[in-house]
């Protein structure tokens, strides 16, 4: 019996030293999207005209909508705060928090629990406010959590380049194939940069947010962590993607 008690709180402990955030930030994104409109699943915003109408409304209250950002009244600095734990689509969720899921754990292990907090907020708001500086003119609203997830990315490549990613590559036929780190963000952050390069300022995916975001992640992984020994993770360290 004793023997019995002291291997489940030994277990306990294991659990309390996962990436408790990491699965905090899921969990919380998860939940404001499936009682927000988009989801369809709250039948508060009612159906039809009625719920294309209230998550309009919904959007424009808790995202990102530049032109208002840096004209408007002080409680629009508050949206690119908001705006992280946002989503348009189920798609838009489940693909932010696949990413999230896959690199926010070990990163969150290597800085810690209260430092990857403030990092991950900091970032995203900060690659949403440098998206909406690039594009003041405009009046689509931004949301979800790509700029600080993009972050997560960033430094991640900086603190394990050497961990391997089982990704997915379209133009492979959906092959799963093993990579280190360093190769697929690489790859990941130049589509973004042709991807940005292609796009307007209009509706679609905010590549200039996760271009930022990654850079600022990177950054701040180098400055705070370059004098620490990088660590190598075996091939077992991450579990897939499905695209890089």
């Amino acid at each position: 019996m004793l023997c019995h008690m002291i291997v489940r709180w030994r277990a306990v402990r294991e659990a309390a030293r996962g990436p408790v955030v990491t699965h905090a930030l899921i969990a919380g994104c998860a939940l404001v999207f499936v009682l927000g409109p988009a989801s369809g699943l709250n039948p508060v915003y009612g159906t039809g005209d009625e719920l294309l109408t209230a998550g309009t409304e919904y959007f424009r209250r808790w995202g990102v909508i530049p032109d208002e950002l840096f004209t408007r009244s002080p409680r629009a600095w508050l949206t690119p705060l908001t705006a992280l734990f946002v989503h348009g689509s189920w798609l838009h969720l489940l693909g932010n928090m696949l990413f999230l899921y896959v690199f926010g754990a070990m990163a969150e292990e290597r800085m810690g629990r209260p430092a990857f907090l403030v990092f991950y907020v900091c970032t995203g708001y900060l690659a949403l406010a440098a998206y909406a500086a690039a594009n003041a003119g405009s009046d689509q609203t931004l949301v979800g959590a790509s700029g600080a997830i993009s972050a997560v990315l960033g430094a991640f490549l900086c603190l394990l380049p050497s961990a391997r990613v089982t990704s997915l590559f379209p133009f492979l036929f959906f092959l799963p194939l093993r990579f280190p780190a360093w190769i697929v963000l690489l790859f990941w952050f130049a589509l973004q940069g042709v991807a940005a390069h292609r796009a307007g300022s209009g509706p679609g995916v905010a590549y200039l947010a996760h271009l930022v975001g990654f850079s600022l992640g990177f950054l701040y992984a180098w400055a705070r962590y370059r004098r620490t020994t990088r660590v190598g993770r075996p091939a077992t360290a991450t579990e897939g993607d499905s695209q890089p």
